[in-house]
């Protein structure tokens, strides 16, 4: 998980895309992200995104919308890692409208600060970093993931953009794959597909455990699971393929990749299994919305 990466974990991940820390650092954000993103299908002018803020039970979220121009589409909520809302997960998101979705990303980290609060994952690695977003962490509990789920699947049917006579879909990366999966269970009635990238505490052997609210669920799953991740709990995948309903279909398959590999600005990002995973979040909403 992204809570037991050292710089050890880091400068062996950066080797095996042939780099430094000092030359990952020296590419900055920016260069990184024009590095590794795929070319999307639609232009820009052919999106409207702009910046929002959603009422929720616990104050007001800020976060990134972005949808087609011609709608309107299916809603997704997009939950980031544990780096939160940043330039990564707006890239990510204007590629999937250009999929066909109503993409909102919201800032996890609200009831603490607005985003950005750390401009990409490599700034993780870092203790000050860390040591200022683990308390901003510990107030995104499950009860509180459930009540922002709500809120945000509540805004998005209400946005023009989006065709509320469809279902919603979530994804979610890191921590934000038991979101996905706590997303689905809050809002049964409207998230039909919940998608989990290299997740996080998804089994966790405590009563709320993501799990275990699986079968409460009406969504399709997709768990993209990394090597490294499969090696520290190989049983997690039977249990989740186990966890949902009979009629609930659930993928998990181990990826040939590192925690993190879908992330653009990620020391692990992996391109070509990022790719694959990416396709396989495609057919799960295109089944399921």
């Amino acid at each position: 998980m992204c809570d037991q990466h050292t710089h050890d974990n880091l400068d062996a991940m950066l080797a095996r895309r042939g780099l430094t820390r000092r030359q990952f650092a020296a590419m900055g954000a920016t260069t990184a992200l024009v590095a590794c993103a795929p070319a999307g299908k639609a232009a820009a002018s052919d999106l409207d995104e702009r910046d929002v803020a959603i009422t929720t039970a616990d104050g007001t979220a800020d976060g990134f919308f972005v949808a087609p121009a011609k709608g309107p589409s299916p809603g997704v909520i997009m939950w980031p890692d544990v780096a939160g809302l940043r330039d990564a997960y707006k890239v990510m998101a204007r590629r999937l409208a250009g999929a066909g979705y109503a993409v909102l990303v919201p800032n996890p980290y609200y009831r603490s600060a607005k985003a950005p609060i750390l401009n990409s994952l490599s700034e993780w690695f870092e203790p000050e970093k860390q040591a200022r977003l683990k308390p901003m962490m510990a107030l995104v509990d499950g009860a509180a993931t459930a009540r922002d789920a709500t809120a945000f699947a509540t805004w998005l049917d209400q946005q023009s953009e989006t065709d509320s006579k469809r279902g919603i879909g979530v994804c979610g990366y890191c921590m934000g794959g038991s979101h996905a999966v706590r997303s689905a269970a809050a809002v049964p009635e409207r998230i039909k597909a919940a998608c989990s990238f290299h997740g996080a505490q998804l089994v966790t052997g405590k009563p709320d455990s993501p799990n275990l609210l699986m079968a409460g669920t009406k969504a399709h799953f997709l768990f993209a699971i990394g090597r490294d991740d499969d090696a520290k709990m190989p049983e997690e995948k039977a249990v989740l393929r186990a966890a949902a309903a009979t009629d609930r279909p659930v993928e998990a398959e181990v990826y040939p990749a590192d925690h993190g590999w879908c992330t653009l600005d990620a020391p692990s990002y992996d391109k070509p299994q990022a790719e694959k995973a990416w396709g396989r979040m495609l057919a799960t909403f295109e089944a399921a919305l």
